[in-house]
């Protein structure tokens, strides 16, 4: 039975979009049921609706610091649409740790670094001025604290030594592309389990299929 999944997005969502692709193969065990954006002019939700999947605005500036009366909300939309599980796909708004707790185990998001490495703002200028050779991108399970949590898959680039922080963005926002829709394949399959802080492959799950990693010649 097909996981139903719901994508929170914030702006234009080629994440979101990666995801939807991916759900729409034969076979995948997860269905996008609905994305929610919590801006109106979000590009991502025209995306969605010409893709076929029901979008939902759910405006987050009226409710200002007030977190948990916008979080009433999304939570009602959640229930009455039957959601399993959730992707953040670029969703510019924090949660409180009762939301987070409630979904623990069932909410992903994407970073794009390898954390623990470079968490926050300006990942690559962060990457880049560490003078790391390899980037990438991080899908992690969502906790309290910003950009951490247990990590469920990673991929990796190389770093180019006339990179600037746009072409290291644009080289990483394509292996988010990929590592985020198998990282969602795995959650849906029950491929992933988190033990403590860390995630471990559920049994007859290559552990391989965490890590997409650039050839070293």
């Amino acid at each position: 039975m097909m996981r139903r999944v719901a994508i929170l997005i914030s702006g234009r969502g080629s994440n979101m979009t990666a995801l939807i692709e991916a759900a729409a193969a034969d076979g995948f065990p997860a269905e996008i049921a609905l994305v929610i954006s919590n801006k109106a002019d979000a590009p991502g939700l025209a995306t969605a609706q010409a893709n076929g999947v029901k979008t939902l605005v759910i405006e987050s500036k009226p409710f200002g610091k007030d977190r948990a009366g916008f979080e009433k909300l999304l939570q009602a939309a959640l229930d009455e649409h039957k959601i399993e599980l959730i992707c953040l796909g670029g969703f510019m708004r924090l949660f409180t740790a009762e939301f987070v707790r409630h979904w623990y185990g069932r909410m992903l998001n994407i970073h794009p670094s390898l954390l623990p490495s470079f968490p926050g703002l300006d990942p690559h200028g962060q990457a880049l001025r560490a003078g790391v050779k390899i980037s990438g991108a991080t899908v992690h399970f969502v906790i309290p604290e910003t950009d951490a949590g247990p990590i469920v898959m990673q991929g990796a680039v190389p770093v180019a030594d006339d990179d600037t922080a746009d072409t290291l963005a644009a080289r990483v926002l394509g292996i988010e592309h990929k590592i985020y829709p198998q990282a969602l394949r795995l959650l849906a399959n029950g491929g992933v389990q988190i033990v403590g802080e860390a995630t471990r492959s559920s049994p007859g799950v290559c552990s391989d299929d965490n890590l997409i990693a650039p050839s070293v010649i």
